[in-house]
């Protein structure tokens, strides 16, 4: 019979990022390729993750600066096409996503050995850093319907760490959300059904009612077993 309370209590934390100018900045593509090249951990995450936390609650569609300042100001639209593709959240490191960025970007230039357009002062991209805390919340889960209740009340700053910045750690690409319930309950089946949903179909709030919806309905086979 499976275990219905953990030995090892989820405690949900919030994430508060801080944002820091480099002082880097590029008027083109090629200077923004250069400047990639250069970035650090902490400049990606705040160009690409910090990116989508800021705007997930409005919309699903992943984004990235690079691609709204090369779609908006360069105006080069297929390329910009091309890095908003770029499915970041399916990359286990940031040195993975910077380098889909690096490749996406010398691909376009080879193709395009032209001249490449230089924006106006005012106009140009601002690498940035983001300086990022994980905070303690008052809410901890020791079993799945608790786990339920918390999630209902963490706000989602909670939910975007547990679920897509979790995985940019060890063991890299899983969530907390899915390594909890296997390694506390040896629970393989919603371990499974949270990981493989895809976080770029929902917003955060559409996510959050999603897992519990998971968690509700495992909850009631779990007791019946």
């Amino acid at each position: 019979m499976m275990a219905l309370k953990a030995d090892e209590p989820f405690k949900f934390r919030s994430r508060l990022t801080l944002c820091e100018v480099t002082g880097r900045r590029a008027f083109s593509v090629p200077e923004l390729l250069e400047g990639l090249r250069q970035a650090d951990d902490e400049t990606v995450y705040y160009h690409t993750h910090r990116f989508i936390k800021q705007f997930h609650h409005l919309v699903p569609e992943g984004a990235n600066d690079f691609a709204y300042w090369v779609t908006n100001t360069v105006q080069a639209d297929r390329l910009g096409e091309e890095l908003t593709a770029i499915d970041i959240v399916r990359y286990d490191s940031l040195a993975d996503v910077r380098m889909a960025f690096v490749a996406a970007i010398e691909r376009h230039i080879a193709e395009n050995p032209g001249p490449q357009r230089v924006v106006a002062p005012g106009r140009e991209f601002h690498f940035m850093r983001a300086i990022r805390f994980s905070l303690p919340t008052p809410y901890s889960a020791d079993s799945y319907a608790s786990f339920a209740g918390c999630l209902r009340d963490v706000n989602p700053s909670s939910l975007y760490l547990h679920v897509f910045e979790a995985r940019l750690r060890p063991p890299y690409g899983v969530d907390d959300f899915s390594h909890w319930f296997r390694t506390e309950f040896g629970d393989e089946v919603i371990g499974r059904e949270i990981s493989r949903l895809d976080p770029y179909s929902y917003t955060l709030e559409g996510l959050r009612r999603r897992i519990i919806r998971i968690v509700e309905a495992r909850t009631r086979e779990v007791q019946n077993a």
